[in-house]
């Protein structure tokens, strides 16, 4: 079986969605990749990154109960799956291999 290798935003997204925990919903996972990075998330591209993930499998996800405070509205829930951990620690795992034994990344050298 082929590595699968996620983008930068996948993992991200991924990242995220675990920090958030149980019951991420897109709003929480594009301002918790805003908080810890520092990085401007789109909530379109947010949403279509997870969209993606849900279709390879790497996140399931599940309509809540509509609420008040959002006009009638359900949240939709994401979690990680196993496969999108493999995924998170395949791409951790080359990202790691690649940096390392690079001179010029070594602390204190520019």
């Amino acid at each position: 079986m082929p590595r699968t290798l996620l983008t930068d935003f996948e993992l991200m997204i991924l990242l995220a969605t675990l920090r958030v925990g149980d019951d991420a919903y897109g709003a929480q996972i594009a301002r918790e990749i805003e908080q810890t990075s520092g990085r401007s998330v789109l909530l379109g591209a947010a949403y279509a990154a997870l969209d993606r993930l849900e279709q390879n499998g790497y996140v399931t996800s599940a309509m809540g109960e509509p609420t008040p405070t959002r006009g009638g509205r359900a949240r939709r829930f994401f979690r990680v799956t196993p496969r999108g951990l493999r995924a998170i620690n395949e791409t951790q795992q080359a990202l790691v291999k690649l940096w390392t034994g690079i001179p010029q990344l070594k602390e204190g050298r520019t």
